[in-house]
């Protein structure tokens, strides 16, 4: 990795650390989601960066994949247990870091399980290492706790403007020969519940990705589309990115899903519904060790 790379990824990581510990401050009872979800974009620009994905702001059983639509009314409630999932990219060099917010201060264990299996994990990462044994450290320290980690979700290697290079991070113990190795961009999220520990489909989370163009016969639809090929063609992209510079755009987006040019990702909610915490950063694997880029 040369130098002009190193530098982009550790300025990612500073505008994404730093957003976050600001964002962290608006989570309060009463306010709009809207809100936070806008500050966390909007900031990232003014600091340098572009949004690596939409803003993730997912309560209480929601594990993943829920931003504010254009006209979202959602407020924090005085008990909920949110999970703030946010990335920062600098030509296309991804800091992805997420954290949980317990305006409830009742699950402080759960949110502990997640916090603890993070910083475990880092500690032990010894390249070449194999992801397999990376779930049974984070496995292993969420059950110390009496909770149960989130199997089918995982953190993820990156590389430039993609978020999930296909190697995996698992949060159990798997039989794999992947590994991460020195030069690797790594996403590490370990989830925590006190449900079932799988996800399964929720309802539309307003989070959207490129697939492919084809020729739609709806004119918003092909402008739509046409918009998003040039302006979001590698990463995800909310729904109110586009909705608000045009309404219409709402039903050409529906059109795009439909013809299988956009893929949308649906909620993430826990099986059970049981209450879920989260805890992120992402890692540089150096020669030197293993960097931390989002503390």
């Amino acid at each position: 990795m040369n130098e002009e790379t190193y530098n982009k990824i550790i300025e990612a990581g500073k505008i994404v650390s730093k957003v976050r510990e600001e964002a962290i401050k608006m989570i309060k009872p009463g306010v709009k989601l809207y809100d936070v979800a806008e500050f966390v974009e909007n900031r990232i620009k003014e600091l340098g960066g572009e949004p690596a994905f939409p803003c993730n702001i997912s309560i209480n059983n929601i594990a993943a994949h829920y931003t504010p639509c254009h006209n979202d009314d959602k407020i924090f409630g005085e008990n909920d247990v949110v999970k703030l999932d946010l990335g920062a990219h600098v030509d296309g060099y991804i800091a992805d870091t997420a954290i949980t917010v317990d305006l409830s201060n009742s699950y402080n264990d759960l949110k502990k399980a997640a916090e603890d299996a993070l910083e475990t994990v880092i500690k032990e990462i010894n390249p070449p290492m194999n992801v397999g044994e990376m779930g049974r450290i984070i496995e292993e320290v969420i059950n110390s706790y009496g909770y149960k980690p989130i199997s089918n979700l995982s953190g993820h290697v990156m590389y430039r403007y993609v978020l999930h290079s296909g190697i995996s991070i698992p949060n159990v113990k798997e039989r794999t020969n992947d590994v991460v190795d020195v030069g690797d961009l790594v996403a590490i999220e370990p989830f925590a519940t006190d449900g079932f520990g799988m996800v399964k489909d929720g309802s539309v989370g307003h989070i959207y990705k490129f697939i492919t163009s084809k020729p739609m016969r709806l004119p918003t639809a092909r402008t739509l589309l046409k918009k998003i090929e040039k302006e979001y063609p590698y990463l995800p992209f909310a729904e109110r990115w586009v909705v608000k510079e045009n309404p219409k755009f709402k039903t050409a987006l529906k059109s795009l899903i439909m013809a299988g040019c956009v893929y949308s990702y649906p909620t993430l909610v826990e099986r059970n519904n049981g209450m879920v915490t989260q805890a992120e950063h992402t890692v540089l694997i150096t020669e030197n060790g293993v960097e931390v880029v989002t503390k």
